[in-house]
């Protein structure tokens, strides 16, 4: 006689197809994984020939330090451009930092990788969309990240006048 099994029938299609391993999200963090790996680079090498990123993130996430000038003038999103002219960059497992200057003044940015919402190199055509959730422990960041951000004045040998480039990434991201 055969072997029978007891199979109970699946009750609810919503079971069937729940992601209980949450894809989207290991995914999501991998991307960001890639983003630090591609900071943690630049930090070491310098950005190599024509490379440089837009990097969009929120202002109002509760990770990141900016300036109030900066968060009033951008309460939601900020696109910034790693190309010439940033300081004091440092790249950590859960944040960066870096000084760029807005319209003369030098304002230092603390940006958490869970604050990012896009990342371009449009040198190569490559562009990163992210998530809008917190995938990290919160704590745990607010935690490594100095809490109030820095305006610092470069030496006459860092500054060459110039102010840093907020563009929009519309034209990066698909339609």
């Amino acid at each position: 006689m055969p072997k029978t099994h007891n199979l109970q029938p699946i009750t609810s299609l919503e079971k069937m197809t729940e992601d209980q391993i949450h894809y989207t999200t290991l995914i999501d963090q991998a991307m960001r994984g890639v983003v630090r790996d591609v900071l943690k680079r630049t930090l070491v090498s310098g950005l190599p020939g024509e490379h440089h990123f837009y990097i969009s993130f929120a202002t109002n996430h509760s990770g990141v330090r900016i300036s109030e000038q900066l968060k009033s003038r951008y309460p939601k999103e900020m696109t910034i451009v790693l190309q010439h002219q940033f300081w004091d960059f440092k790249v950590e497992e859960q944040y960066f930092t870096a000084t760029l200057s807005f319209n003369g003044i030098p304002e230092k940015l603390i940006i958490p990788y869970a604050a990012l919402t896009a990342f371009a190199d449009p040198s190569v055509k490559f562009g990163l969309q992210f998530q809008q959730s917190e995938l990290f422990e919160v704590g745990s960041i607010e935690a490594s990240i100095p809490q109030d951000p820095v305006s610092l004045t470069p030496t006459e040998e860092e500054d060459d006048g110039g102010s840093a480039e907020i563009i929009s990434l519309d034209s990066f991201r698909k339609k």
